[in-house]
């Protein structure tokens, strides 16, 4: 895909695709994108911490990397996930409010979940599954999460910028939505966290046409993200960058009709 392709996918996610949102019936559709945007659906239902969803969505896509995604039910994985994270970050997230937002999202319009049969068996398969994804992650649940590193390289532009500049600039909140869209997709394990931030960041300066302070008679102005990973080869950015915007080219997919 040619860059300037790339940088107007990117402007159409920006400025379109992030903010139309389709209501998905779960129990009638079938895509293999489904459960994480179900995932992220009940995360954003349970006012779960930007962090915590994003760490939950990371043990999703490892638990499916080591197993057959045919074998296990993929919704109830994430709802385990979900409470999982919840209690490494410290969200403060109930088993139960956990249940009933699965439940009412799979079944839309119904009631809250009484204490029945049903609900004894979700809260069942969640205890079980909580030992299963641990064992498949070997108990490691230590992520070396991107957020941090954009956090680090968002205050070293703002510097740049000045902080007047950089406030009313929309560069920040988009770099933080793209990088929290790339986690439904599990290619966001396959790269460096802190190559998978700064480029959010680019792609965000690029969307605005944002020019980086000094770059601008510099040979390239654009490969300014070097000073912050000097490892992070031109061609490698270019592969992540796509890998983000092809998120929404699979959002468009799922919610087509």
């Amino acid at each position: 895909m040619m860059r300037e392709a790339i940088i107007t996918a990117a402007r159409e996610a920006a400025f379109v695709t992030r903010h139309k949102k389709v209501q998905i019936d779960y129990k009638t559709r079938s895509h293999k994108g489904l459960p994480i945007r179900f995932l992220f659906e009940c995360a954003q239902k349970l006012n779960m911490k930007p962090l915590t969803s994003a760490l939950a969505a990371t043990m999703f896509h490892r638990f499916f990397k080591e197993v057959c995604t045919n074998e296990y039910d993929p919704y109830m994985i994430a709802c385990t996930c979900l409470h999982m994270a919840s209690k490494v970050k410290e969200d403060k997230v109930r088993k139960r409010d956990v249940i009933n937002v699965a439940y009412s999202t799979i079944h839309r319009g119904s009631e809250v979940l009484e204490l029945s049969d049903e609900y004894w068996a979700m809260w069942d398969t969640i205890v079980q599954s909580e030992l299963l994804v641990g064992r498949m992650l070997k108990f490691d649940m230590t992520i070396d999460h991107p957020h941090k590193y954009m956090l680090h390289y968002m205050r070293s532009l703002r510097d740049l910028f000045g902080v007047k500049e950089w406030a009313a600039m929309p560069v920040a909140p988009t770099a933080a939505a793209f990088l929290q869209d790339f986690h439904m997709s599990p290619k966001i394990l396959d790269y460096p966290a802190s190559h998978v931030a700064v480029c959010c960041l680019v792609l965000a300066c690029e969307v605005y046409g944002t020019v980086v302070p000094l770059t601008e008679h510099a040979d390239s102005s654009d490969n300014w993200y070097k000073v912050f990973c000097p490892d992070l080869t031109r061609d490698v950015h270019w592969d992540i960058i796509e890998d983000i915007i092809s998120v929404y080219g699979a959002e468009a997919t799922i919610e087509e009709k």
